[in-house]
């Protein structure tokens, strides 16, 4: 069973940077395409960023552009997301997804329903 877990939330102030890892128990974890998500108003898990198995294609939600940035190392089994300028409405628990189709469009990446594995969440609380 494919495993997720997530690590690096906290308290920051408004502002400030907070890097989420993502640790997948995954044999072949290059050929996945891996997200993060939030809840949001009228949503269990809404879209964040995502990244495709080869590194150079990434996705991210409009509030996020600019501010945040996915990432992976596959020699490690993780993804990051590195969020910088970190906004009251950021807060949330975020989660990471996996999905072993590495080649989906990015534009179906945006969608929970395309990922087969979900972690348990990290809490990141921005104060003002």
């Amino acid at each position: 069973q494919v495993q997720l877990v997530e690590s690096g939330g906290g308290l920051v102030q408004a502002g400030g940077s907070l890097r989420l890892s993502c640790v997948a128990s995954i044999r072949t974890f290059t050929t996945y395409a891996l997200g993060w998500f939030r809840p949001a108003p009228g949503k269990e898990r809404d879209f964040v960023a995502a990244i495709r198995w080869n590194g150079g294609s990434t996705s991210y939600a409009d509030p996020v552009k600019g501010r945040f940035t996915i990432s992976r190392d596959n020699a490690k089994n993780t993804v990051y997301l590195q969020m910088n300028s970190l906004k009251p409405e950021d807060t949330a628990v975020y989660t990471c997804a996996a999905t072993p189709r590495g080649l989906t469009p990015l534009a179906q990446l945006r969608w929970s329903s395309a990922y087969d594995s979900w972690g348990q969440g990290t809490q990141v609380t921005v104060s003002s």
